[in-house]
C-alpha cells in the first residue's frame, strides 16, 4: 500500500458523518478514563491539545499507542509537526461530537511574529486520543489576517442553543452540504440562508454588521468542493467540513486545496461561516483557488517560509 493510499484511508475513515474561550486551559489530571466520548471527556481532550499547542510539548497528551498525526491532509510524524511549536493562543472555539467521538477547535494566534489560524480535529478512542489533524494558515496564505479573524470571531455568539430549539445532526450537515454544493452548480437558491449571516474567510470579513448581511456574496461557481468529512455539535448548532477546495488531494496529483468550512446554524438557517484554505495567496491566479475564487492548487509545506 503506497503512502497516498494510506493517507486517503486514514482521512476517509476519520470522520463519519461547545466551548469557547481564550488563553491557556488547565487540562487537569492525565488519568485513564479522563478522556472519553462524552461532552466532558471530549472537552478534556481539547484542553490537553490546547495545553500542548501552547507549550509546544505533547508529553501531557494521553495519546493512543500508535496515534495518527495529519497536517494539511498529509500524514506525518507527530515529532515534526506544528503541534511542537509553542503558540500563544488568543482565542479558541470548540465543537464536541459525541456521536463520532471527535472534536474540532478553531485556534487563533495573533502574535505579530508567528500568527496562525488553525482548525484542529481530535478523535478519541476509549480513553486515548487516536488522531490529531491540523489544518493551518499563516502569513502569505489565502486572505490571511489573524488580527481581523480574532476581532470578528471573538465577538460572535456561538453559545449553547436551548434544547427545544436545537437542529438535528442531519439538518446541520444538510445546511453545510447545501452551501458547499452551491460552489459547483451556482445553486445558491437551495442554501438555507439566514439573515444576518456573516462570513470570515481566512481573515477577510464579509459583512457590514447590518441586519441584512448575507453570506451569499462572493460564492463562485464551477468549483467542486470534494472529500468532505464532518464534525457536528448540535448543542451549539455547529458543523465543520474538512474538504478540498477543488478536486483531489495535492499529494496525489490533484489540484484541491486543504480547506475547512465552519458553520453556525440557527433555526435551520446559516448564521456564521468561517473558512480556512491552506493555499498560498501567490498561487491564486496560477491555477490556485480560494474561498471566493476558482478551484486550484494547494499550498504545501510548513509556515510562512513557503
Amino acid at each position: 500500500m503506497n503512502r497516498t493510499t494510506f493517507v486517503s484511508i486514514v482521512l476517509s475513515g476519520a470522520l463519519l458523518g461547545p466551548a469557547t474561550g481564550s488563553g491557556q486551559p488547565a487540562p487537569g489530571q492525565n488519568d485513564i478514563g479522563e478522556v472519553s466520548c462524552v461532552r466532558g471527556g471530549l472537552q478534556r481532550a481539547v484542553d490537553h491539545y490546547l495545553a500542548a499547542q501552547t507549550s509546544g510539548d505533547t508529553s501531557g497528551i494521553p495519546l493512543a499507542a500508535t496515534p495518527a498525526y495529519i497536517e494539511n491532509m498529509e500524514l506525518m510524524d507527530i515529532g515534526s509537526g506544528l503541534i511542537n511549536t509553542p503558540l500563544e493562543i488568543d482565542h479558541h472555539r470548540s465543537l464536541l461530537d459525541t456521536a463520532t467521538c471527535q472534536t474540532f477547535t478553531e485556534v487563533i494566534v495573533a502574535d505579530e511574529e508567528t500568527p496562525y489560524v488553525l482548525g484542529t480535529r481530535l478523535r478519541v478512542n476509549h480513553d486515548r486520543i487516536a488522531e490529531i489533524e491540523i489544518l493551518w494558515t499563516t502569513t502569505g496564505y489565502w486572505l490571511f489576517d489573524a488580527d481581523s479573524y480574532l476581532a470578528y470571531s471573538s465577538a460572535e455568539d456561538w453559545g449553547p442553543i436551548p434544547a427545544a430549539e436545537r437542529d438535528s445532526r442531519a439538518t446541520l450537515v444538510a445546511a453545510a452540504n447545501a452551501y458547499l454544493d452551491a460552489f459547483l452548480e451556482g445553486r445558491i437558491d437551495l442554501v438555507p440562508w439566514g439573515f444576518p449571516c456573516q462570513r470570515i474567510e481566512g481573515g477577510a470579513y464579509i459583512g457590514t454588521g447590518s441586519p441584512d448581511d448575507s453570506c451569499e456574496r462572493g460564492v463562485p461557481a464551477n468549483v467542486n468542493i470534494s472529500n468532505r468529512r464532518f464534525v457536528v455539535d448540535e448543542v451549539i448548532g455547529s458543523v465543520v467540513a474538512y474538504c478540498t477546495f477543488g478536486i483531489g488531494l495535492p499529494g496525489s496529483g490533484g489540484s484541491g486545496s486543504p480547506d475547512t468550512h465552519l458553520f453556525r446554524v440557527e433555526n435551520g438557517k446559516l448564521r456564521y461561516v468561517h473558512t480556512l484554505t491552506h493555499l498560498l495567496q501567490a498561487s491564486f491566479g496560477r491555477g490556485g483557488g480560494g474561498g471566493g475564487g476558482g478551484a486550484g492548487g494547494g499550498g504545501r509545506g510548513r509556515g510562512a517560509q513557503q
